[in-house]
């Protein structure tokens, strides 16, 4: 009898605290809290599986990924000509070599381009912000005469020279260094239509 009236005594005590613990702040962000399969919502921004071990924890979506890309337009608009201002400091981020390789696009002369045209090149940086070769086409609009495609490639080598070297900082230049970065060029101008191609 008196172990009985112990038990409920001690049972209030016991939900009181559990009750705490539930009403307690997660200080652990939403986004990268670990969920089960038995979970009715999903762990954001992924899913887990059955076959998954252990507790699921989302991945973070980052703005760049494993491979460098960048797209850079001849004529940007209004809303992004903040990305192609040249930073006015060493470069020590993703966006700001991103933003130091749209500043330096020139695109050919409009006499010589080509409304439209896309090439895609790739290279690497050395430590020092200096190139580890030339940059190397890998992509052109289709259909295009071999004399535009390389007044557009000469046109991204003399753009890339009138920057180099860029002015890493030393942790940048240690993370870029031999890394291939790909470029798409992209020529968005309005440009005159009756001229030849």
């Amino acid at each position: 009898m008196l172990r009985g009236l112990l038990i409920l005594l001690l049972l209030p005590l016991s939900v009181g605290s559990a009750d705490a613990r539930r009403r307690q702040i997660n200080p652990i962000p939403f986004s990268h809290e670990p969920c089960s399969v038995l979970d009715n919502r999903p762990c954001t921004p992924s899913y887990c599986g059955v076959f998954d071990h252990g507790p699921c924890i989302p991945e973070i979506d980052y703005p760049y990924g494993q491979n460098l890309q960048l797209t850079i337009l001849s004529s940007p608009s209004e809303t992004e000509s903040a990305k192609y201002r040249k930073p006015d400091h060493d470069l020590d981020t993703i966006a700001d070599l991103f933003a130091e390789l749209r500043a330096c696009w020139s695109p050919p002369p409009a006499d010589h381009a080509r409304q439209g045209m896309q090439i895609s090149v790739r290279f690497s940086f050395n430590k020092t912000g200096g190139l580890i070769g030339p940059p190397r086409m890998t992509y052109a609009t289709s259909g295009v005469a071999a004399e535009t495609r390389s007044t557009y490639l000469d046109a991204i080598n003399a753009s890339l020279n009138t920057c180099l070297p860029l002015r890493f900082t030393s942790g940048l230049g240690g993370a870029l260094a031999g890394r291939p970065i790909a470029i798409r060029y992209v020529d968005n101008r309005e440009l005159d239509s009756a001229r030849p191609q």
